[in-house]
């Protein structure tokens, strides 16, 4: 693989390849990438591979070859200290409770002494604290070259120093999102490099859908609320109908998301567009926002924050515009509830073309990895996705001993899996697994209500600890179930995958479904009906490859090392039924399989008398 990467690098051609668990894929493009002496970009999943890579595979692989190299790891805006909103936060005192003002003067002590900036520095306040919104920047609220504090600025220094690095780490959303800035006129966030390699690479389609597309959140209308109330404090407290707009503002968000539903949901714009209630709720949100920006217009001139809060008025105003008009071809318009916020998308259904542009202009080699990237041995579904021609193709399977140490497990007698009995029906035949396994295992499920329907039949029917998603932070049940050694988590998305225990705390992984996306979510929808108008068949086409790359990552979780070893119990009876089962199958890797509950009783016997 080092040796395909080196040569990519060396011709500026466009590599796709897959390699298993444990082949080492993270030094095999590391070693070339560094010797290569151009100017690269790693692009991993999350935010936390992107610190394991900078902070652990890279110093190792740097000291081993013992060359120079200037690294930078690069995250977005939103990962670093805003100062300037960080001195707002600390003079708006508006509702801080004594716990919010004792982890506000925490975060400032910090701040007196880190040298980056960035928040995951500081382990005591909560990643998902709503101080940090507070307290970073957005593309929206920065001040830019006139923030008073821009000579300071965490970001700004975090982005000069890539620009100078010969190596730079970010995340796919990062690399995303200069591309998008760099497509509307904003200029490059990334340094102008001579390769980009993209591990993880079966997340970039999704992440791409969403930066190339145009959305609007309840969110950022009640930041530009509350900006314009905090800036008019600074700026201008002699315009009092500026807070009064804001007010304004903020209610009809409210009743913007109440007239949504109170039900979580994801769903194209059109089933609720026409509703009474959204129709009646959107007028008076246009106009509350349009008046803000009226009154914005003149305070602009007091001062840098209110300039930036017309800006923003102004972008968010053409946004709404945009999303609640005419769709535009090949696009589709949806929306998504949570609790207390709303979002309105508009995503490209096709992003080939766009991604195909941005890599002509770069012109630079390009190397796409991941475990998961083939179907059936073929890469074309992922190919497509991303318009790119006749790329190098390679695969090279995990140097592991699946034959030897993992057993294929699917039990027999499975109702379908549309049948309301079913959830109940999997926890009945994992049973005798966990008791064969002693805890010790993964449960994952390919829907929350299925998760919560288990969890709450298991409670009382085993001996081990259960740890279920929802109950605590991802990182913290993972934790608990290293440490445990005997538990059962009982996870669902994220869990799938970038989930990596060793050792014999994981066992056996426990697989409800068959991984197909939801058939009600907007973006596949209309995707499906415009492979059809266009004679394809969207099930074969884009709903099974899609499948068997997830199932691919959930299978993964369950050998991880050389010693590992573990049984892999696949509960849909759609396996063994349908036709396209020998797809998915063909797509996993070598492992004995079974249809008898004895024969993993058998297997984890002979495992403990090795032992």
């Amino acid at each position: 693989m080092a040796e395909a990467v080196a040569k990519t690098l060396e011709d500026h051609g466009v590599l796709v390849s897959e390699a298993g668990t444990g082949t080492g894929k993270t030094y095999a493009y590391l070693v070339p990438a560094i010797l290569s002496g151009k100017k690269i970009v790693i692009s991993t999943g999350t935010k936390n591979l992107q610190d394991q890579l900078f902070h652990r595979d890279l110093p190792v692989v740097r000291k081993a070859l013992g060359v120079p190299l200037r690294a930078a790891l690069l995250k977005g805006r939103a990962n670093y200290l805003c100062l300037h909103r960080l001195e707002l936060a600390e003079i708006d005192g508006r509702g801080h409770t004594r716990e919010h003002a004792s982890v506000l003067q925490r975060i400032r002590d910090w701040a007196g002494r880190t040298r980056s900036g960035d928040i995951a520095e500081v382990g005591d306040v909560p990643e998902d604290s709503p101080l940090w919104y507070q307290v970073t920047s957005t593309a929206d609220n920065c001040l830019g070259q006139d923030c008073p504090s821009y000579a300071d600025c965490h970001v700004m220094k975090a982005r000069r120093a890539a620009q100078e690095a010969d190596l730079v780490v970010v995340n796919h959303h990062l690399l995303f999102a200069d591309m998008a800035l760099k497509d509307q006129g904003f200029g490059e966030l990334l340094p102008g490099a001579n390769a980009f390699i993209i591990d993880e690479a079966h997340q970039l389609p999704e992440v791409a859908s969403n930066f190339f597309g145009v959305s609007l959140s309840s969110r950022q209308l009640l930041e530009l609320a509350d900006d314009t109330v905090t800036e008019h404090l600074c700026e201008a407290g002699d315009m009092s109908d500026l807070p009064t707009a804001a007010a304004e503002l903020k209610k009809t968000v409210l009743d913007m998301r109440l007239a949504l539903g109170g039900e979580l949901r994801r769903a194209s714009w059109r089933e609720v567009s026409a509703l009474p209630a959204v129709t009646t709720a959107l007028p008076p949100l246009r106009a509350a926002l349009a008046t803000l920006h009226e009154k914005l217009k003149p305070a602009a001139v007091r001062g840098k924050g209110l300039e930036s809060c017309e800006r923003r008025a102004a972008e968010l105003l053409a946004r709404f515009d945009s999303l609640t008009g005419t769709r535009p071809a090949n696009h589709v318009v949806w929306f998504e509830t949570y609790t207390k916020s709303f979002v309105l998308n508009c995503t490209p259904l096709d992003i080939a073309p766009v991604f195909r542009d941005h890599m002509d202009v770069r012109k630079a080699g390009w190397i796409f990895t991941s475990a998961t990237l083939a179907v059936g041995g073929r890469f074309d579904h992922f190919a497509g996705q991303l318009g790119l021609h006749d790329p190098v193709t390679s695969r090279w399977d995990s140097p592991f001993d699946f034959a030897r140490n993992a057993v294929f497990y699917v039990p027999p007698d499975m109702p379908d899996p549309n049948s309301p009995q079913y959830t109940a029906a999997v926890v009945e035949a994992a049973l005798p697994v966990l008791e064969a396994s002693r805890g010790r295992a993964f449960m994952l499920f390919t829907s929350h209500r299925a998760l919560q329907e288990a969890a709450k039949i298991l409670q009382g029917r085993v001996a081990w600890p259960l740890l279920i998603q929802g109950s605590a932070a991802r990182g913290e049940l993972l934790e608990r179930f290293r440490a445990l050694g005997n538990a059962i988590l009982l996870g669902t998305g994220s869990f799938w995958e970038g989930v990596d225990v060793r050792g014999p705390a994981l066992s056996c992984v426990i697989i409800d479904k068959l991984p197909f996306a939801s058939p009600g979510d907007p973006v596949l929808q209309a995707r499906l009906d415009v492979l059809r108008a266009k004679g394809g068949n969207p099930f074969m086409d884009h709903q099974l490859p899609a499948a068997v790359i997830t199932l691919k990552q959930g299978v993964g979780r369950l050998i991880r090392d050389v010693h590992d070893r573990g049984v892999m119990m696949l509960c849909d009876p759609r396996l063994i039924s349908k036709p396209y089962g020998k797809i998915f199958l063909d797509s996993l890797p070598p492992m004995r399989r079974t249809r008898k509950v004895e024969n993993v009783r058998r297997f984890f016997e002979a495992v403990s008398i090795e032992a």
